[in-house]
This record gives structure tokens, C-alpha cells and sequence, in this order.
């Protein structure tokens, strides 16, 4: 008997195709920036950041990546916001480049319909944006006519106050009714619904309680019907809770991925994919056994 908790989808991007729930995808994250909270920028040091993309991008392929993310604007709480031009001169060259050696989905991280349009015409097919409910039509319209997958996600407020005043009447009702409103404009756009991803957006605007609680009801969302990502590697609720560093926090990483997937996760952004590999076929395997 199939004891999969998770629905079965398959998710279009440009001219690929994803079997979901069966198996699941692992979400590996480029940061094109300088000050990224997990300090894995690749302008950290400045030092040829395509190259350093380069390499990390191979290493999460044959690590066993299935989509890579990359952006070019932290999302960390308090995070100022940059121009247009300086997104897109972080994350189009690397796009651009990445789409040239690997044969995977690239997703765009961002929110800004200018620095989507450059990144879809360098070669990414998924736009992963935090922004959600609150998206102009002008970008869904461009996902429409790119035949560009999306990832909606639920943030309350913005990065630089989405950790103020932080206040639900219902946490996982208030993000599901977020979340469908999300989905519905999309499909009023055109968007077919094969290529919508929700994520209820761990630690965007929700206290250490509020992303726990997320883990553990995850399943709840699947009303939505639509594919799940979650995004949990390295966030600080996982640092309060065990009391660790931002460089300490890959087995409560690891532990997130495995709690999303038991609950119905279908996709999980990390900044560690081998470590995370590994964990997610294990996972799969006991959700889904079959015989030796």
C-alpha cells in the first residue's frame, strides 16, 4: 500500500518537467550577494563571483540538485532594499552562464518585474518570489507569456519590518487564505495551474513558534492543491531554538527538511544539498517503501 502523504504533481518551467511527490526535489541556493545571513554570498570576497557561481552550481548538480536559485537580494530580516540595475547585475550574468552548463531548472530569486524580464530572457524558467499576494500583474503577465513556473510565498510586511509587530489571528488559516488569493490572481492571469509552487514562507515575519508550528501543520496546506516548497536551511528560528551559530545549523537544518517532507513538502530550497540528498532519500524511502 502506498502510504505517501504527498499529492502527485508534475510542475512545468519553460520546456522542463518535474514529477513531484514521489521523489523530493532539492532546491539548491546561488546567492549572488554581498551580505547574505548565511555568508555564502559568492560577492563576499569579490574575487570572480561567476566562477564561484560556476562551481557551485556544479557541485550542487552532482550533489544531486534538481533546480538551482539564484539571487541577488537578501531577504534576512532588516535587509535594505538595492536598485533594480544592481539586482540585475548580480544575478542575469550568472543566469546567463549557468544556463549555458547546466541541464537543470534555474529559478530567479525576486519580486521586481524588470530584473525578472532580464533573468527569463537569459535563461531562468521559475521566478521565486517572496512578494505573493502583493505581485504586480506585470510580472505574473510575464510569467504567463514566458511559460515560466512561479513560486508564490506568504510574507507579512517586508524583509526590513517583517519581524515587527508580529501578530496572526490564525497562523496556517491566515497564510492559506494569503496563499489562495496568491494563486487565484495568478490563474485569472493565465498562469496554468502546473506551474504554480506555494511556500508558506518560514521565517518571513513569523516568530520561532509561528515556524515550528508551520513544520508540524504543514500537511494542512495541501488544500491549496499545489505543490509545497519549503525553505527552512540555516534561518535563525533553528539557531534559538538549538543555540546556534549561522555555520552550526545544518542538522536543524537537516531535521526541518526531514519534518517538511513527512508533512507533505514537496520541494526544499538548501544551501546543503549532498548533506540534504541523503536525507531526503531516506525520508522518501520510509514514506514510500517498497520491496528489496
Amino acid at each position: 500500500m502506498n502510504r505517501l502523504p504527498r499529492k502527485i504533481y508534475k510542475v512545468s518551467a519553460g520546456t522542463f518537467h518535474l514529477g513531484l511527490g514521489v521523489q523530493t526535489r532539492l532546491m539548491g541556493i546561488i546567492n549572488m550577494t554581498p551580505d547574505s545571513f548565511s555568508a555564502d554570498g559568492c560577492l563576499i570576497s569579490r574575487k570572480d563571483p561567476l566562477r564561484q557561481a560556476l562551481l557551485q552550481a556544479q557541485r550542487f548538480v552532482r550533489e544531486g540538485a534538481d533546480i538551482l536559485d539564484v539571487g541577488g537580494e537578501s531577504s534576512r530580516p532588516g535587509a535594505p532594499c538595492i536598485s533594480v540595475q544592481e539586482e540585475i547585475s548580480r544575478v542575469v550574468p550568472a543566469i546567463r552562464m549557468l544556463a549555458r552548463k547546466v541541464n537543470i531548472p534555474l529559478s530567479v530569486d525576486t519580486y521586481k518585474p524588470p530584473v525578472a524580464q532580464h533573468a527569463l530572457d537569459a535563461g531562468a524558467t521559475i521566478v521565486n518570489t517572496i512578494m505573493g499576494i502583493r505581485l504586480p500583474k506585470s510580472l505574473l503577465q510575464m510569467v504567463r507569456r514566458y511559460n515560466a513556473a512561479v513560486v508564490l510565498m506568504h510574507m507579512r510586511g517586508k524583509p526590513k519590518t517583517m519581524q515587527k509587530n508580529i501578530r496572526y489571528k490564525n497562523l496556517v488559516q491566515d497564510i492559506i487564505e494569503h496563499l489562495s488569493k496568491s494563486v487565484e490572481n495568478c490563474l485569472e492571469i493565465g498562469i496554468k495551474s502546473d506551474r504554480i509552487i506555494i511556500d508558506p514562507g518560514i521565517g518571513f515575519g513569523k516568530t520561532v513558534e509561528h515556524n515550528l508550528e508551520i513544520l508540524n501543520r504543514l500537511r494542512e496546506f495541501s488544500v491549496l492543491k499545489k505543490p509545497i516548497l519549503i525553505g527552512a536551511s540555516r534561518k535563525s528560528f533553528i539557531g534559538k531554538v538549538l543555540g546556534k551559530d549561522v555555520s552550526e545549523r545544518l542538522w536543524g537544518s537537516l531535521a526541518c527538511v526531514c519534518a517538511g517532507i513527512l508533512n507533505g513538502a514537496h520541494i526544499v530550497r538548501v544551501h546543503d544539498v549532498g548533506a540534504t540528498k541523503e536525507i531526503a532519500a531516506m525520508t522518501d524511502a520510509i514514506l514510500n517503501p517498497r520491496p528489496p
